[in-house]
């Protein structure tokens, strides 16, 4: 059986979560009793919590949103590299693109240990002209276990806007922790959630 990683966030109560945005909430709508036999539970949860996917129109106007997106950039063939540097973003010269070659799925680890337990507003965002690279090289997916792509004041949105010049799709808030560099089978899946600008994602690696 081939080997699987888990590189979601447990979605709960605690979950950081981004600075003004919706906290995780799951509360009992029923609970097993004498008169009910079943536990129905009731989510109040950004789209934005943990693992994520970004629709277009997240940052787009005129984008998809998560439910019209095609499936296929989050299923298949990717490699993980470090990034190395010490910069405040994640430019062209600290990626290996040796071992990222040709793959269409690249997922870039920034952490040497994921901040689970608090949010971290420096977190190591990705420069503009390190998308315009990948794209060029025909990647059609960027992943990150930082929050976002872009840092957590900006106002412009470079790297979301370079993602939507090359139609690329967007994963952010995975967790690499004891994942070795590597090429992997990316399994992401959104949820079909009609008219919304993103989707917390279960997503996992298995080794090929």
């Amino acid at each position: 059986m081939r080997k699987i990683w888990d590189i979601s966030q447990p979605l709960r109560p605690d979950l950081p979560v981004w600075p003004g945005d919706t906290a995780f909430q799951r509360e009992d709508n029923w609970v097993i009793s004498e008169d009910c036999p079943v536990k129905v539970s009731r989510l109040t949860l950004s789209t934005h919590s943990g693992a994520h996917a970004d629709a277009p129109e997240h940052y787009d106007r005129s984008g998809q949103d998560i439910a019209s997106v095609a499936l296929d950039p989050y299923l298949g063939d990717c490699v993980l590299v470090t990034a190395g540097g010490t910069g405040f973003d994640v430019t062209p010269e600290d990626l290996d693109w040796g071992a990222i070659g040709a793959h269409t799925r690249v997922l870039v680890r920034t952490y040497e240990r994921f901040p689970h337990a608090q949010w971290d507003s420096e977190f190591r965002a990705v420069n503009a002209a390190t998308i315009e690279r990948l794209a060029a090289a025909g990647c059609k997916l960027i992943g990150t276990d930082a929050a976002s792509l872009d840092p957590e004041t900006s106002k412009t949105l470079d790297a979301h806007h370079a993602v939507k010049r090359h139609d690329m799709r967007i994963l952010e808030g995975l967790v690499f922790d004891g994942v070795p560099d590597g090429r992997y089978e990316l399994i992401a899946l959104p949820l079909p959630i009609v008219n919304a600008d993103a989707s917390p994602v279960r997503a996992i690696l298995r080794e090929i």
